[in-house]
């Protein structure tokens, strides 16, 4: 196994100071903590507006389970954020939903539905503290599946009084996300990166950022291996 943060060190002196500077002021703030699912969002644009705002409220990962519709990233509406967001893809099958609760659950996730429900609870007496939580957002017309509403954890809605009863995808993911991940910073709970992920990270970043950086990267592991082998 090779030194990621070696790398990553390595890796900046290909880009400017200014580059460098942002990488780490924005990979601080960044979180594993809470995740986002979106289960068969059919609209591109509203998909888009969720990534975007997954890397504006700091929230790496973003999981998207489409048995029925393909997720293509608008570059137009994700304004560069499809580079800084983690996405986790799920086969387009029935099972892709129980597969992805499954890969969560055994991370230490619990499963939080955002839809009104007989045992929900408002977003602002959500507790953050339970552990690290994943928020699925359903298709836009159909909602969530039946599989994720019998299978959720918890239960989650944005209270509403006027006579318009859902709000715009995006929208509900953007004001939820802007309240939990001021919530999980307020609050005493660990949500920044471990050091192997803030790694991971950068790493990630970095390549994507660099022309030519696989080139790059090859001949730093060939330098590594001369090290290793006494030339």
């Amino acid at each position: 196994m090779y030194n990621k943060e070696k790398l990553v060190e390595y890796l900046f002196e290909f880009v400017t100071q200014e580059r460098k500077e942002g990488f780490e002021r924005v990979v601080k703030e960044r979180t594993k903590y809470l995740s986002v699912v979106l289960e068969d969002v059919f609209q591109p644009h509203n998909a888009s507006a969720v990534m975007r705002s997954c890397d504006c409220f700091g929230v790496q990962d973003l999981h998207v389970v489409e048995p029925g519709n393909e997720f293509i990233p608008d570059k137009e509406i994700t304004m560069g954020s499809h580079k800084w967001v983690t996405v986790k893809t799920y086969d387009k099958n029935e099972k892709a939903i129980a597969d992805c609760f499954d890969n969560l659950r055994a991370d230490g996730f619990r499963i939080v539905a955002t839809t009104p429900h007989t045992n929900d609870c408002n977003l602002h007496d959500f507790d953050v503290t339970k552990g690290p939580f994943a928020l699925v957002f359903g298709s836009e017309l159909p909602g969530l599946s039946d599989y994720a509403l019998a299978n959720a954890d918890e239960y989650l809605k944005v209270p509403m009084y006027g006579f318009t009863e859902s709000l715009n995808i995006s929208v509900s993911v953007a004001i939820i996300l802007q309240h939990l991940t001021n919530e999980i910073r307020r609050c005493n709970v660990n949500w920044e990166l471990s050091n192997e992920h803030r790694n991971e990270i950068l790493d990630a970043w970095l390549r994507g950022s660099i022309k030519n950086s696989d080139q790059i990267v090859e001949r730093w592991f060939e330098m590594q291996n001369e090290l290793t082998s006494g030339f």
